[in-house]
C-alpha cells in the first residue's frame, strides 16, 4: 500500500487563509476610513465655529 499526499487539503487551507486575510484587510480598511471621516468632520466643525 502506498500513501499519497492529497493536495486538496493544502489548496483548501491556502484559500481559507487568503479569504480570512482578505476579510481582516477589509475590516481594518473600513475602520480606518471611519476614523478618517470622523477626523474630517471634527475639523469641519472646528472651522465653522471660528
Amino acid at each position: 500500500m502506498r500513501e499519497a499526499l492529497d493536495h486538496w487539503d493544502f489548496v483548501i487551507a491556502a484559500y481559507a487563509i487568503g479569504v480570512g486575510a482578505l476579510g481582516l484587510l477589509i475590516a481594518w480598511s473600513w475602520q480606518a476610513m471611519r476614523r478618517a471621516e470622523r477626523r474630517r468632520d471634527e475639523t469641519k466643525r472646528q472651522r465653522t465655529q471660528r
